[in-house]
């Protein structure tokens, strides 16, 4: 049973969060609600990750394909909430993953664009997903290289996928003009692939707890936000 004094303070942290995302929409010259958070559950278990849908989070975002599906089959939230892979996943987990009809965000290689295509087909699904690019060049950064993305995107499936959009991270450590600048370069490159490859490509998943306003000022589309919304709900490592 969660403490009613934890989920007061989840509560105030989810209309913080959506707040200051508003904000910096309006302040980039967009839309109120041209950004989407997703809630990034990996931090709490089931019953809190109930408390986030209730104070009003939809998306909900899993780094462990594991831990999707204990928290999806628990929770049994239907079409209350849209489960977002935003880890890596292994080709031998996509199967039980599909049945919660995510959209994943974490594509990495032609191999898993062509896996989680195939399985797609034979569950009579499309499934939306986001093209993983390592903007930052480090190599401990997961994500493809500009140039397995342009491959890649010459070699698309013919069904069973949607390419929405490119995913990326800014380098670790680095300061808020840095974010800002690699934020930039993605939405760049992104711009570049409408142009060559004529695919609409409107989400830009952008920007976590200590970076999403410099993500939202450079066009992200979805923020994944994990321990803005958990601090003093639970104790994060």
């Amino acid at each position: 049973m969660i403490d009613p004094a934890a989920i007061d303070r989840l509560v105030a942290n989810w209309n913080q969060v959506v707040d200051e995302v508003r904000q910096a929409g309006i302040e980039a010259g967009r839309s109120a609600d041209s950004v989407t958070v997703v809630g990034v559950t990996k931090y709490v278990d089931a019953e809190v990750t109930r408390s986030l849908v209730e104070a009003g989070c939809a998306n909900l975002g899993e780094n462990r394909p594991q831990s999707l599906w204990q928290k999806a089959e628990t929770l049994s939230l239907g079409s209350t909430a849209q489960w977002h892979v935003i880890g890596h996943l292994q080709r031998n987990k996509i199967r039980r993953t599909l049945r919660q009809r995510p959209i994943i965000h974490s594509i990495d290689s032609a191999r898993l664009l062509a896996a989680v295509a195939e399985e797609s087909v034979s569950e009579n699904i499309s499934t939306p997903v986001l093209l993983e690019v390592n903007v930052s060049g480090e190599a401990a950064k997961t994500g493809m290289s500009r140039e397995e993305v342009r491959g890649l995107l010459n070699t698309l499936p013919a069904e069973g996928v949607e390419v929405i959009g490119i995913m990326a991270m800014a380098g670790w450590g680095t300061d808020s003009a840095a974010s800002r600048r690699q934020f930039a370069a993605t939405r760049e490159f992104r711009d570049s692939l409408i142009a060559e490859f004529g695919l609409p490509l409107p989400h830009l998943s952008m920007g976590m707890s200590g970076d999403f306003v410099e993500a939202i000022s450079e066009g992200s589309t979805l923020v994944r936000i994990g321990s803005r919304l958990f601090n003093g709900v639970v104790e994060i490592s």
